[in-house]
């Protein structure tokens, strides 16, 4: 958790690169402008998925330890003796924009300098994470990323629904599932987000599981925190959508228990072949604009 001078300290640096570099209001972000503006290099030659041993051999011994005993897992690495950035180009090129940031991140906060080199892996790269640095430069990669309020201000010009985060995150450079979450951390409206993998079959039954679950504060303040299970059956609809390899819809309507007792709301799907998407609102729920959004190729 960033408390809020941190966070505040955070901003101030991410928007005077933003603005030092002129990237502000230019789309997508420019991450490698930034990247350059910072001083530091992305070697793009080095992918962190094939290294030779004689690559390990400039760097400490408890650094190549960390290699070898993560190796295949470190999605990025900042060695700041050389000022570069190294990833695992495998990671599809919205998911290194993030990672890219959150290395410069770990290199423009100035009370991270103390640190030689930092190590990068699924875990540090959480939103959820506990690690205090982490979370620091996880917050001041997607803050960058999708420009401070930038992001807010063009989401307001949208329909309410997924297709819009789904929109905004090519808009900005971002991965889809980034951008549904930022959608509802800045939503004044009442809306929600699961998101779902699949789970191995036990017993023959068809099932999902919860990855993730985000509310925004409008959505709260009316239904509470909805307790939902970590395991989806065949009795949601979703569940059916999911395993039956539906792309996208905006047709779907469930009933969900909160603190007002049972109430009704409508979901839109989404399956990037990763994880499902759900995005749900109640009944009635819309915001005050025409724009709609047509996105091919879904």
């Amino acid at each position: 958790m960033i408390d809020l001078q941190s966070k505040a300290d955070i901003d101030k640096i991410s928007l005077d690169l933003l603005k030092q570099s002129k990237s502000i209001d230019i789309f997508p972000t420019p991450v490698d402008n930034l990247v350059k503006f910072a001083n530091l290099h992305f070697e793009n030659g080095l992918d962190l998925t094939q290294i030779d041993p004689s690559f390990l051999s400039q760097f400490s011994d408890i650094v190549s330890q960390k290699f070898i005993s993560a190796l295949g897992l470190v999605r990025g690495f900042l060695d700041r003796r050389e000022k570069t950035i190294y990833l695992d180009l495998n990671q599809n090129a919205n998911r290194q924009n993030f990672i890219k940031l959150h290395e410069v991140g770990h290199d423009i906060l100035p009370w991270q300098k103390d640190i030689l080199d930092y190590l990068d892996d699924d875990d540090t790269l959480n939103p959820y994470t506990k690690e205090e640095f982490e979370a620091e430069a996880n917050y001041f990669a997607s803050t960058t990323l999708f420009q401070h309020d930038r992001f807010e201000h063009e989401m307001s010009k949208l329909e309410l629904g997924i297709k819009t985060p789904m929109y905004l995150a090519k808009q900005f450079g971002a991965s889809k599932h980034a951008a549904l979450r930022k959608y509802i951390e800045c939503n004044k409206n009442r809306c929600a987000l699961l998101v779902l993998e699949k789970s191995v079959p036990s017993g023959g039954l068809i099932s999902c599981s919860k990855r993730d679950y985000f509310q925004s504060n409008k959505f709260t303040e009316t239904f509470g925190n909805i307790d939902l299970p970590e395991t989806f059956g065949y009795t949601w609809a979703f569940t059916k959508d999911y395993v039956f390899g539906k792309r996208f819809h905006e047709a779907g309507k469930i009933t969900l228990q909160t603190q007002n007792g049972q109430n009704e709301f409508y979901y839109h799907f989404f399956n990037n072949t990763y994880n499902a998407f759900v995005f749900m609102f109640p009944i009635g729920e819309k915001n005050k604009v025409r724009t709609k959004i047509l996105i091919k190729g879904i």
